[in-house]
């Protein structure tokens, strides 16, 4: 018995290893984003029936797992306020650098209000670079202007 939507992340997560399957690959079959998709099978986005039973089929998963994919989570994936990952630490060590700049850059070009994380867009990508690889992240999030009332 499943009792909770971590435990189908950790069933996504033992088959990806042991079977060697991708997030790109995943996502070609759902037919969404690589960032997107590996969002849902880590438990932070629904997946429809039709997703979800794609998603079942590459990890080998049972239909009870299938149903806890189509289930809203309960979004914040981090074990802790401050994150202890190398990689994630840099995220948010860029957050606590440049969060005032963006925030700043932000109000300047589009007034008082904050970008969406609901109707968003990511995309990762290598950049090569003779001196090391780059990692390319933008982030696309529709502005939405607070109100008065």
């Amino acid at each position: 018995m499943i009792t909770s939507r971590e435990q189908v992340t950790d069933l996504i997560m033992s088959s990806k290893v042991l079977n060697g399957i991708t997030w790109k690959s995943v996502a070609s079959k759902v037919g969404l984003s690589k960032e997107w998709v590996t969002s849902a099978c880590l438990g932070q986005m629904a997946l429809d029936k039709a997703q979800a039973e794609i998603v079942g089929e590459i990890f080998g998963l049972s239909d009870e797992a299938i149903a806890w994919l189509q289930i809203v989570p309960y979004k914040g994936s981090l074990p802790s306020a401050v994150p202890t990952d190398p990689l994630i630490y840099r995220w948010y060590e860029v957050v606590n650098v440049y969060g005032s700049t963006i925030k700043e850059l932000i109000h300047e070009e589009f007034g008082d209000g904050i970008m969406s994380a609901i109707d968003f867009s990511m995309d990762i990508e290598r950049q090569e670079d003779p001196n090391g690889d780059r990692v390319n992240v933008v982030l696309s999030g529709k502005f939405l202007p607070y109100k008065s009332y």
